[in-house]
């Protein structure tokens, strides 16, 4: 399922994630203020983006501000602005962020890191909808739509003291979780065919194609990055091996120890060395008999299954007498 907005990267069709289309398709048609919660790499700043592309306030602007680059001396002066001469090196006046959004929404990503002070000035706006601007003594009415964002759960740092809990509730009048990449892992070989598509039209180049293998390893790993990882990766990979076969030799170290990782915990779940012990060769000529059943007799296809080449796996046939 794809999002109907702009947005390129809201596909899946994972329940969690089409729970939170759903939620943000409601939000959409209200002026709530909204705080999307998620790990990086999950998509807040687009998620945001939709609530406003699909909201009344759609052709007013999207003004958006990492509060984690502004420096702290700042913070206040971008968000609220300034004018010429309120400090040292205000040339010329600021209008603010705020201001700048007007009529439209204002995201603020990683809001966790606005200082105490900046924290119960923005609280004060949201309660009479007014900014003043650093240097001057006059306020001005802003009808604009707040939706804020963070990698940190903020509910612990109003418990440790470095988040307002006024705040916290006025912002979190609809609190959205985005789901990890790691619990949608379901919508992985969509999301990698649709990057992978939107990076081939970028740059003119064909698609590569993913072995079974490869595929099982890019769907084994944890995704730390999330999305934003994967569009990173889905990248690479049209680069360097466009219109080629992408095999688990090509992909990334990480990719790779992750599969073999797995494949030992497999390994381990299935088979517990007995304390009386085994005959080696006995235990390997039997994976190899039950590698050519499955194979249905292609050679080919038996040494694939058990990660070996097929010169490798005709040695030990032989070897065997099988």
């Amino acid at each position: 399922m794809k999002s109907n907005t702009l947005n390129s990267m809201l596909v899946g069709s994972h329940p969690a994630f089409l729970n939170v289309l759903n939620t943000t398709a409601v939000i959409s048609a209200t002026d709530v203020t909204v705080h999307l919660a998620g790990e990086s790499g999950t998509g807040k700043e687009l998620f945001a983006q939709s609530i406003h592309r699909s909201s009344k306030r759609a052709t007013q602007a999207f003004v958006s501000i990492n509060c984690a680059s502004i420096p702290e001396a700042l913070a206040e002066s971008e968000l609220f602005g300034h004018t010429r001469g309120a400090f040292t090196g205000a040339d010329k006046a600021f209008s603010g962020r705020i201001l700048q959004a007007d009529g439209g929404t204002l995201f603020l990503d990683e809001i966790g890191e606005l200082s105490m002070g900046v924290q119960s000035k923005l609280l004060r706006f949201l309660e009479n909808k007014e900014v003043q601007a650093l240097g001057s003594t006059q306020t001005q009415a802003v009808d604009v739509r707040i939706i804020t964002a963070t990698n940190r759960n903020l509910m612990d740092m109003v418990n440790k003291g470095e988040f307002r809990e006024d705040l916290y509730y006025r912002l979190s009048v609809v609190p959205v979780e985005l789901p990890p990449l790691r619990k949608r892992k379901s919508d992985i070989p969509l999301l990698l065919e649709h990057l992978s598509q939107i990076s081939a039209q970028q740059h003119q180049l064909e698609m590569p194609n993913y072995s079974s293998e490869a595929r099982k390893a890019i769907l084994a790993y944890s995704w730390p990055g999330n999305v934003r990882e994967l569009r990173n990766f889905s990248e690479r990979m049209l680069i360097l091996f466009s219109g080629k076969n992408v095999g688990l030799e090509n992909l990334p170290s990480e990719l790779r120890q992750s599969q073999a990782s797995n494949l030992s915990q497999q390994i381990q779940n299935i088979f517990k060395l007995p304390e009386s012990g085994i005959s080696l060769d006995a235990l390997e000529k039997s994976l190899f008999t039950q590698a050519l059943d499955i194979a249905n007799g292609n050679q080919t296809r038996a040494s694939r299954l058990l990660g070996i080449s097929r010169d490798t796996f005709l040695y030990r046939l032989k070897k065997y007498g099988i």
